[in-house]
């Protein structure tokens, strides 16, 4: 791997953590105040898990990116892969506000499925690219799953 290559992996990292930790705005009031009061399921990892689970799968999705940028964004079905990729990141972000901004467990519910189904999509197009890049985004999706009911459990225990 050359200079180059690392400069874009690093690059990729940088972006995803820094667009995952834009969620941030919307959790970071209702972790301390609103969340607190719900009422969880057995399963509902302690608080300081979560977000090293988070900046553990934003590195993966970091990587995965290279994996799939450095393929040449010359080519379709990468630029495809990286537009999907980009619109999954959206949806993601786009829970945090959902789930955490608006408070509302059914509001997540709705959003954390279509995120569930931008992922699959991403991991899909990833591996006509990278089949490693595709495999990074497996431990994304099976959290990501985890959150998907965690969620409706909350929403079903909180009405």
């Amino acid at each position: 791997m050359g200079k180059n290559d690392i400069l874009k992996l690093i690059l990729c990292i940088i972006i995803c953590q820094a667009l995952g930790s834009s969620g941030s705005v919307f959790t970071n009031m209702s972790v301390k105040t609103w969340y607190p009061t719900l009422v969880k399921p057995w399963f509902a990892p302690p608080d300081g898990l979560i977000p090293v689970v988070w900046t553990i799968l934003f590195t993966l999705m970091g990587i995965a990116l290279f994996l799939v940028w450095r393929e040449g964004t010359d080519r379709p079905e990468v630029k495809t892969a990286i537009y999907i990729f980009a619109a999954q990141f959206v949806v993601n972000i786009a829970w945090s506000a959902a789930f955490f901004g608006m408070r509302s467990p059914s509001n997540g519910l709705i959003v954390i499925v279509v995120l569930w189904l931008m992922i699959l999509l991403t991991i899909i197009k990833f591996w006509r690219v990278s089949k490693n890049a595709a495999l990074l985004l497996v431990p994304y999706i099976l959290w990501v799953s985890f959150a998907m009911a965690l969620n409706y459990n909350i929403m079903v225990l909180n009405p």
